[in-house]
């Protein structure tokens, strides 16, 4: 399915712009967001003002004309599932989700509301899409970051630290099981910089300290903190104790525009 064709909703989200300058006293509108960060969270709350801002920009204003339902999920698979659910019975007319297990939370209670995913890595592999060209069904969106991207987070990595020898891959296998997907570039690129690397999985945070503390017990190691939701929620441990224990550290995310969601919503 066509991007814009999908985002047609009772007729088409291209519409509702000037609907919203027109008249003022037409239905309210409603969609709905499943955050991976908890609602405390101020990377969370950032991305939520952007949305609410570009979309008021385009004359949707919450309280007015729109209802925003928000879900925050603070990286716990049972809040996904919870919060999709409640989503779903919602009948909000479009759910921005972002971060692969709300995506996969989504489409396991609902195959016909549309998504807008963002914050998501394989979507192929992980049967999100049909493909990135023509994703079908009811989903589009933005992925990460093509899988040669981990090769040059290593040469980051070494240019940052260049008397490295070691590298740590920082993930949790329960939430980021596509990390595979980017360790074969990292592998190769790693013989040209003679650097070793390693899986460094994690599950929860005493595992981070142990983990990482046990790996900067030798000299010349540094960190590939991998694009995951537990990373993303766990961030400020991950910082710093990377800063305590002086390892030099590459990290995949800083702020994924929410204006790029609008993009789609728009077309």
């Amino acid at each position: 399915m066509r991007r814009r064709d999908f985002i047609s909703f009772v007729g088409g989200a291209t519409a509702w712009p000037l609907a919203a300058r027109g008249q003022q006293t037409a239905r309210t509108r409603r969609i709905g967001v499943l955050m991976q960060y908890a609602e405390g969270d101020p990377e969370g709350q950032i991305r939520a003002k952007v949305l609410t801002q570009e979309l008021e920009k385009l004359g949707w204003k919450s309280g007015l004309n729109l209802r925003i339902d928000y879900r925050w999920a603070a990286g716990d698979r049972d809040r996904f599932r919870h919060h999709a659910a409640d989503l779903v019975k919602l009948k909000d007319e479009l759910v921005v989700a972002v971060s692969t297990p709300a995506v996969k939370a989504l489409q396991r209670e609902s195959k016909t509301i549309p998504i807008i995913f963002t914050q998501v890595s394989d979507p192929i592999g992980q049967d999100i899409v049909k493909s990135l060209a023509k994703p079908g069904g009811a989903v589009t969106g933005f992925t990460n970051y093509d899988r040669t991207i981990g090769g040059k987070w290593l040469e980051l990595l070494k240019q940052v630290s260049p008397s490295m020898r070691r590298a740590a891959v920082v993930f949790n296998p329960q939430t980021a099981a596509y990390t595979q997907l980017y360790m074969g570039s990292i592998e190769s690129a790693s013989s040209s910089h003679t650097v070793s690397v390693t899986a460094a999985q994690v599950h929860d945070a005493a595992e981070i300290e142990r983990t990482l503390t046990e790996f900067a017990r030798v000299p010349g190691g540094g960190l590939i903190v991998m694009t995951d939701v537990f990373t993303s929620v766990h961030r400020k441990q991950i910082i710093d104790l990377a800063a305590r224990l002086a390892l030099p550290a590459v990290y995949p995310l800083s702020i994924l525009c929410c204006r790029r969601w609008i993009d789609v919503i728009r077309d």
